[in-house]
């Protein structure tokens, strides 16, 4: 029997799921008007396929802008894979949504934070009980300032 509703967790899954709606209208319409997409993820997600050279320059999380220059953004269930250019250098990677950290649309001023497995992982192991305290409000989910993205 469940000990109490896992709201954290649904709201994850809503989450991801707008994001899924979002990158598969792009993938068949391309970018409408000025928006754009600062998408991080975590580089240690065993899903994650990139390219050996960037995993070593970001082997713990990278941000991957989706605006001007992409092509074969192919979106399903689970993740999305994309080819972008490093320096003239074209590479495909694969990243799945549960290894998303934020999603960011600046020209709208739009934007997700996923908090990682780990931190919930501890805050339980540590005691705390999720189903015995309620949680705060937006919990497990929070706009992300875009201060550190603007010009």
């Amino acid at each position: 029997m469940a000990r109490g509703i896992d709201y954290g967790r649904l709201m994850h899954q809503a989450m991801r799921g707008l994001i899924r709606d979002v990158l598969t209208q792009i993938s068949q319409t391309g970018l409408p008007g000025a928006h754009h997409f600062f998408i991080a993820f975590d580089t240690t997600h065993p899903e994650v396929e990139m390219a050996d050279w960037l995993r070593a320059r970001y082997p713990d999380e990278m941000t991957i802008v989706l605006q001007h220059w992409f092509e074969g953004l192919d979106v399903d269930d689970e993740g999305f894979a994309v080819t972008l250019n490093f320096g003239n250098q074209p590479e495909r990677m694969r990243v799945p949504f549960d290894a998303l950290r934020t999603f960011v649309d600046p020209s709208v001023e739009f934007g997700l934070r996923f908090e990682s497995h780990d931190e919930e992982e501890e805050g339980e192991a540590e005691g705390d009980d999720p189903a015995d305290t309620p949680p705060a409000p937006g919990a497990g989910a929070e706009v992300v300032s875009l201060d550190k993205w603007r010009k």
